[in-house]
């Protein structure tokens, strides 16, 4: 069986073959298939990663069946990718070396539902999960927008925050993660178990520092909640609404987006509920607390244009509301037309109005400015998501100086390296891991722009640097 990446001399035939009983993947069409996730919501990445496959899947079912794959990988010294759901936005499941890519689905047990916690397979996709604790009580505390689709151990590897984080802080906060158990890639594979500050070592590295198979999170209890839409005639007004939202000590929500006027005509779901010309803030209330939040919206000018509990969603057979929020408004968007791409930019706190008034004086018209609020460090912040109608890169890379320059840090979504993230530069910490547990750099090496550089090194030698 030849390379299908074309980057690989290793028979893939025979591979497969002394993979058995795993199951595999062989198929040209469908490792293609596999070898994608949404990079294209970037035309960067679109143009730098389209071409990139991997030659084989493998789907263990089984932490022992996940073994063997990396035994088999590290002995023939193939390239690895680790796969979930395929929801990630910078490329972290594309192969861009080929090789081994690894589909974690099948790895989807529930293992123990606890009094507060879960325990659970990665590759246990989200929406099973919370819909097994809603049944005892309980929620995730922090989930993705992408939730029927994404697995756990893909949002605890990739994610950073999601629905939940504006009142249960970012995932890397002391206790949503409580452990993680991961395999290393060597023959045989070692695990390890991360747990307390460790969790950091491991968590948000993009599978390049080890194999996720098993985790433990903190579980919340369920809530009534009530998806509400509320339209402002002016994105300030919105943008004032969803502050003391945020900051409010006494009424609790899940989620906390706003969302500029343009944007809901991409909304085709909502025509109809949504009056076109309107910003729109988004929000999950508990049905009890109702009464305060439109007290809150009214001293604000707002309309509560829709407040509809789960049997209501789903006898209107309209989407969750938490699918107009995070990276899931880019894609609505992107469903109607492609010109769209975006951004992400942190508003640090204390968070305000004068900021984003600021902002929306110097960005131009081809930004639309979409909100997130958080809670980070103990501090309410907001994170801007926009959907920049794209020309150019030299105009994207623009608009990203704006934002820099008025004191707003951005993320760069339109690049695959790491470090070109939320970090700005190496983690030393997680690379000395990597050393650790892939000391062949077999796990997503091309993502880390700096483990050419010191993959050489012993673990505590990198690991020092991170003090310099």
């Amino acid at each position: 069986m030849s390379s299908i990446s074309g980057k690989t001399t290793t028979d893939w035939a025979a591979f497969a073959a002394a993979l058995a009983p795993v199951e595999v993947i062989d198929e040209p069409v469908l490792v293609r298939k596999r070898s994608r996730d949404f990079f294209w919501y970037s035309p960067i990445l679109d143009r730098r990663l389209k071409a990139c496959f991997g030659d084989l899947v493998a789907r263990p079912k089984s932490p022992a069946e996940m073994a063997r794959c990396l035994s088999l990988a590290a002995r023939h010294r193939v390239p690895v990718t680790l796969r979930g759901g395929g929801t990630g936005n910078y490329g972290q499941s594309v192969p861009m070396e080929g090789g081994l890519i690894i589909d974690t689905t099948a790895m989807g047990e529930i293992l123990e539902i606890g009094p507060d916690f879960v325990r659970v397979q990665a590759g246990c996709n989200i929406a099973k999960l919370n819909q097994a604790l809603k049944e005892k009580g309980r929620e995730l505390p922090i989930f993705p927008s992408t939730q029927d689709i994404a697995t756990i151990g893909g949002f605890i590897s990739g994610g950073s925050a999601g629905i939940g984080t504006v009142s249960h802080g970012m995932l890397r906060d002391a206790g949503n993660i409580l452990e993680i158990r991961a395999l290393s890639a060597e023959d045989p594979p070692r695990e390890v178990v991360f747990s307390g500050e460790g969790i950091n070592m491991i968590h948000h590295a993009w599978g390049i520092n080890g194999v996720i198979t098993e985790l433990a999170l903190r579980t919340v209890p369920t809530e009534d909640w009530t998806g509400c839409i509320v339209t402002f005639d002016d994105y300030l007004a919105c943008h004032a609404a969803a502050i003391d939202l945020a900051l409010s000590e006494t009424i609790r929500r899940k989620l906390c987006s706003t969302l500029d006027a343009r944007i809901g005509t991409y909304f085709d779901r909502l025509k109809g509920i949504v009056p076109e010309g309107h910003a729109m803030l988004v929000t999950l209330i508990p049905r009890d607390q109702m009464g305060d939040f439109r007290a809150l919206v009214a001293r604000h000018g707002g309309h509560v244009a829709l407040a509809m509990d789960e049997a209501e969603r789903t006898a209107r057979k309209l989407p969750h509301l938490f699918e107009f929020s995070y990276n899931h408004t880019t894609l609505q968007a992107l469903k109607s037309d492609r010109s769209v791409t975006y951004l992400q930019v942190l508003f640090p706190a204390p968070v305000n109005v004068a900021k984003v008034a600021e902002l929306r004086a110097v960005l131009g018209d081809d930004v639309y400015m979409h909100h997130e609020f958080a809670c980070m460090g103990g501090d309410v912040v907001s994170f801007d998501l926009p959907l920049v109608k794209y020309t150019t890169d030299e105009r994207l890379y623009q608009i990203m100086a704006l934002y820099q320059a008025h004191g707003c840090p951005v993320s760069d979504p339109h690049s695959c390296i790491i470090e070109d993230g939320g970090m700005k530069k190496a983690d030393y910490r997680h690379l000395a891991w990597k050393k650790r547990m892939d000391p062949l750099g077999l796990l997503n090496s091309p993502k880390s722009r700096e483990w050419a550089r010191v993959r050489d090194l012993s673990p505590e030698a990198i690991e020092a640097l991170h003090q310099t």
